[in-house]
């Protein structure tokens, strides 16, 4: 005779998996009905300014020598760069800005240097095109805020790292003395995130640039004499809307590349702590297997999965932490991965294994940076190294308890 012993609870958790996995495939369907698909990206590619510029860079010659891979490693990059005197140097960024102000490894004032040329030529296209009676009234006004928006990233205090204006844009700006920091943050945003949207003067700490100024302050507060920058960080492409973008990891993957290059790029002895936030959180759980080991914290707020089901799993010597607060409506998505539509696991769920810190005072998905909440003096305190004095969440009393 079969036994049937145990067949209940068996039944009952393949009942379980069965309605979550078709939970997810609900919301991802209304997702993909709501938007209509659009956030699928034409295959048709953008005008690349920076393509073009790499490719003239790869045919030339420079003191009767080629010029290295732009794609070179940035170490291969940083050596090169090292064998030029300061002219030299300010040669190369004058004749191909946009090549050198995106170079890991170059160094990072000419990078500055660069980016405030490539900026000034990218104004004077824009300035042209608002006065393109060829294009659409919404043309030539979409031309218009963006010349404002390169005026704005060329102002004479701002350092901006990176600069890319093909497609949406890509960008990021330091806070701080990168040059000589011993502590290095970065801030991973998510969706949405592209040259339009890096600042904003409502709901500012809403935005990369609001989010880095914040905890560059959050820092300087938690330990004035400690040597850091803060490195708002939008060089990936970044899903638009909550579509079919935003429920893969191919955008991740990508932004992942990017990451890595960055934090390679960067002085080879300081401490790096990655702060991602929504879909930020996806591209720092995909990078963080191949990351260098002077990254050493990475610390998630609003994450909708990192791309594995447990901290272990995503093979990182980093010690990663996590948190969420009462209002973020990302609780409510379904935290597992089916066919490639969805991140996995909850990182604050305490199976995940992270170190679950209090995120009290912030409110909604954008509400971590905010000053005055706890959420940006945790990830203060990480940014400067002082571990052990975190607050951990009500449900994790002791997430520091191992720390020194």
């Amino acid at each position: 005779m079969t036994s049937f012993q145990g067949i209940g609870p068996t039944f009952g958790f393949l009942q379980s998996t069965v309605w979550r996995t078709a939970l997810a495939l609900v919301v991802v369907f209304v997702m993909l009905a709501l938007t209509g698909w659009t956030a699928v990206r034409s295959s048709k590619e953008d005008a690349n300014p920076l393509a073009t510029a790499k490719t003239a860079w790869r045919h030339a010659t420079f003191l009767g020598r080629p010029l290295p891979d732009p794609q070179g490693t940035p170490a291969a990059l940083r050596a090169f760069f090292s064998s030029l005197d300061r002219a030299e140097k300010q040669e190369l960024a004058t004749r191909y800005p946009l090549v050198v102000g995106n170079m890991d490894g170059a160094p990072v004032t000419l990078r500055y240097s660069a980016n405030r040329m490539a900026l000034d030529q990218a104004g004077a296209i824009a300035r042209q095109r608002m006065d393109d009676h060829r294009l659409t009234p919404v043309g030539r006004q979409e031309a218009g805020r963006l010349m404002h928006r390169f005026e704005s990233l060329m102002r004479d205090n701002r350092q901006i790292l990176a600069f890319d204006p093909a497609g949406g844009g890509r960008v990021a700006e330091v806070f701080g003395d990168l040059q000589d920091a011993h502590r290095v943050s970065v801030i991973v945003p998510g969706v949405d995130t592209n040259l339009s949207t890096f600042e904003r003067t409502a709901r500012a700490t809403s935005a990369p640039v609001g989010m880095a100024k914040a905890l560059y302050g959050a820092e300087r507060d938690a330990q004035p004499d400690a040597r850091t920058a803060v490195i708002a960080w939008a060089d990936y492409t970044a899903p638009a809307g909550l579509g079919v973008e935003a429920a893969t990891g191919q955008l991740a993957a990508a932004g992942a590349l990017r990451l890595r290059a960055l934090v390679a790029g960067l002085p080879a002895d300081s401490s790096v702590s990655l702060f991602c936030h929504s879909y930020g959180s996806v591209v720092c759980g995909v990078a963080a297997r191949t990351l260098p080991p002077n990254v050493t914290d990475i610390a998630v707020a609003g994450s909708p999965g990192m791309r594995a089901e447990s901290a272990a799993g995503l093979g990182t010597q980093a010690r990663v932490w996590a948190m969420r607060d009462a209002d973020d409506w990302i609780q409510d998505i379904p935290h597992l991965e089916v066919g490639g539509f969805g991140h996995g696991a909850d990182p604050v769920d305490p199976s995940f294994g992270s170190r679950i810190l209090s995120a009290d005072g912030a409110i909604g998905h954008a509400g971590y940076f905010v000053p005055g909440t706890r959420s940006l003096h945790n990830f203060a305190l990480l940014g400067v190294g002082a571990i052990s004095s975190v607050e951990c969440a009500t449900s994790a009393p002791r997430c520091s308890a191992d720390l020194a």
